[in-house]
């Protein structure tokens, strides 16, 4: 169970680092690719993602390139606070899905000295911040923003671009359902 007053923790820095962006940008894999430097430098990490996202694997976190790296289905962000044991580094995927008290599990990680590293869409299909991912931007030391590139013209895209008819906030899919797109097709397509 996560101790709050984790004497040995409390002597190591803790942080929160986001990573952030539309649809096809390269989140999960950037994601992936710190998780296992962390992992090369001998560091205890768990990994979680909402128990919901289900689209390449039930259990493991799985980029668009088929990169894929362990991790914990969980229902609620409470159930990391729980599952996160004796760790340095807890990675997060998919974290515009979860509650709003993920922000404050991330911060309560970092206060206890572990890294946690967070991924996930900064804005939902609307164009609207989403989820609890303004308040984790927010509250961040690290942020990084990473672009896919638009279908329509080629430029950075930040826009992910529903092309199925569906006014659910949530709908998961990839390239059936979604397209990365850039502010001025974007605005183009959406009127």
């Amino acid at each position: 169970m996560f101790l709050e007053n984790d004497i040995d923790r409390s002597r190591r820095r803790g942080w929160i680092e986001v990573i952030c962006g539309s649809m096809f940008s390269g989140k999960t894999e950037e994601l992936i690719r710190r998780l296992k430097r962390a992992k090369i430098a001998r560091l205890k990490v768990e990994i979680f993602k909402p128990a919901i996202d289900i689209r390449y694997d039930e259990e493991k976190v799985v980029s668009h390139d088929a990169r894929e790296i362990m991790s914990t289905p969980v229902p609620s962000s409470s159930n990391i606070l729980l599952l996160a044991n004796d760790v340095d580094v807890v990675g997060i995927d998919e974290a515009q899905f979860f509650d709003p008290e993920l922000p404050h599990v991330c911060n309560q990680l970092a206060n206890a000295g572990i890294r946690v590293v967070v991924a996930g869409l900064d804005m939902d299909f609307k164009g609207k911040p989403f989820g609890p991912m303004p308040a984790l931007l927010a509250m961040a030391e690290y942020i990084t923003k990473v672009h896919a590139v638009c279908v329509e013209c080629g430029t950075l895209a930040q826009y992910s671009h529903r092309t199925v008819v569906s006014e659910k906030l949530v709908v998961l899919g990839e390239t059936e359902a979604y397209e990365p797109l850039c502010r001025t097709c974007y605005n183009k397509k959406n009127g």
